[in-house]
This record gives C-alpha cells, structure tokens and sequence, in this order.
C-alpha cells in the first residue's frame, strides 16, 4: 500500500466519512481491519486520507457498517475511484493548501451557492480586482506569488465555462459592489463583468441593499457546495487563520437554512442587474 504525502481536500472527506460509518456502526478499527483481512494501522491510514481503498473494499466495509443508503455509498466508491488531476495540482507547493482544496472543491461541486458582504465572490472578479485584493494583504506579498495568486484565482472561473458549467448563485451585499479595492476603473469593469454575467443561465446573482430593515446577517459569508448526494456537502468559511471546511450534518443544516434565508431578503434576478447597472453609471 503506497501512502500519500499529502491528501487532498477530497481524499480527507472521503476518509472522514468512512470513520464516521464505522463509528455509527460502534465497530473499533480493528474490527474493521479485521473485516478486510488488514491491520489496524491500515484502517487509520485509509481513515486519516493517507491510504486509498478499491470500490470493492470500500462496498464491503459500507455493508458491514449497515450503511443501507445506496446512493451515499454509489457517491463514495466515485470520490474513492476518480483520479482527477486538476490543473489546480500545478500550484502545489506554490500556493497553500487551502487554495487548492477550494478549485478541488468547486470543480467537483454539483452547484454551488455564495453569499459575499465585503468582496465580489472570487470565481466572479476580474483580473484587476483580484490583483487588488491581493496586493493589499499584510505581510505583503512578493510579486511572483502575488501573480501566482491572481493566476490560480482567474483559472477558477472554468467551472462557469463550457459545455456543462456548473450552477452557481451568488448573494452579494451593496458594500461589496461600492468598495472600490483599487481605482474606479477597476470598479466599473468589475460591474460590468458581473452584469454580463448575471445573464448566463446557470448564473444567478443577487443583491443585498443597503436599505433592507431588519437584516442582521451580515455574518453569513460563506461558499455552499453541493456534493453528490446531500450528505456529502460542504461550506466553506473564511477566517483570521484562512478558510476552514465544514461538513458535520448539524452545521451543514444550518447553513442551508442560512443561505435560504439571506436569500429570501435579496432582490430578484432582474432587480439585481438593475442595481448593479445602476450603480456602475454612478462611477
């Protein structure tokens, strides 16, 4: 068994949640190794990501763990089988990690959901506007990495690329269309880029105004990502120390409920790009 250096983002939820099968079913890993004729170390290293299992193994196991959802156990043979390498591996040990688990992430997303208070989601920014973002950040960043940076950030853009673009719906708050992260150049163009857009089919962007009574979510930022069944969604959360990945089924309840309800309170569609037009005539 050759064992991974580094899992990825996937390999780890894969790894996760074939400890928490084991543990609902109230089996030790070495019952488990014993199941599969390993050792117990082996079951932790299939269970920390740093050891992959066959769709057969990983059937056999599911069966043992009683685990009778079929479609949850159809998803995990395919996250166990694919062996995707994204262009996203071209910046390992060029960018950290995090960046990576979040092209990982999008790419294999069913759909995905944004709410945003501050900046323009990342997969929507221009090239100018990334740049900006990133040239402002403490300690400041050498030129070569910055670009890097920025390069990564302009390569998310594929998943609304394409034959098949994946889904996406954005909630963004007025103070992130009026925060001008550079100069109103950028700013105009960033408008501009999010109307063209908005008008995408599998696009869909919202506004938050500032006038809404009544709102106190301004909290709420945050990237949803569908999985291939429900329970193996995830969200996505920035913080002081960079983005953490959230995947418990309580949390992930809240979070649907929470981007439904930050939803429910932004323009439509339509009123949306009216206010955005609006807004870049004012630049």
């Amino acid at each position: 068994m050759v064992l991974r250096s580094e899992p990825t983002g996937r390999q780890l939820r894969l790894a996760t949640e074939l400890r928490r099968l084991r543990e609902a079913a109230g089996l030790s890993a070495r019952a488990a190794a014993a199941l599969l004729g390993v050792s117990a170390p082996q079951i932790s290293q299939i269970e920390s990501g740093l050891a992959g299992l066959s769709e057969k193994r990983l059937r056999r196991l599911a069966a043992h763990y009683v685990c009778e959802d079929e479609a949850f156990v159809d998803a995990l043979v395919a996250m166990a089988t694919d062996r995707t390498r994204g262009w996203w591996e071209e910046y390992r040990e060029q960018l950290p990690t995090a960046f990576l688990d979040l092209a990982e992430l999008e790419y294999h997303a069913t759909f995905l959901r944004e709410v945003q208070f501050l900046y323009i989601p990342g997969p929507l920014q221009t090239e100018d506007y990334a740049r900006a973002v990133f040239a402002y950040r403490i300690p400041e960043l050498p030129q070569e990495e910055l670009e890097t940076r920025v390069q990564h950030r302009m390569r998310r853009k594929t998943i609304l690329e394409g034959s098949a673009p994946t889904p996406y719906e954005a909630v963004v708050h007025e103070a992130a269309l009026r925060i001008m992260v550079n100069d109103r150049a950028t700013s105009r163009a960033q408008l501009t880029h999010l109307l063209e857009l908005s008008v995408s089919e599998h696009v869909i962007v919202r506004v938050i105004p500032f006038n809404l009574e009544g709102f106190a979510g301004a909290a709420s930022a945050m990237t949803y990502a569908g999985g291939l069944v429900p329970k193996l969604d995830t969200v996505v959360r920035d913080g002081p120390h960079g983005a953490s990945f959230i995947d418990s089924e309580a949390q992930l309840n809240a979070y649907r409920t929470l981007f439904h309800r930050v939803e429910d309170v932004s323009l439509d569609p339509n009123r949306s790009r009216d206010f955005i037009r609006r807004l870049a005539k004012e630049l």
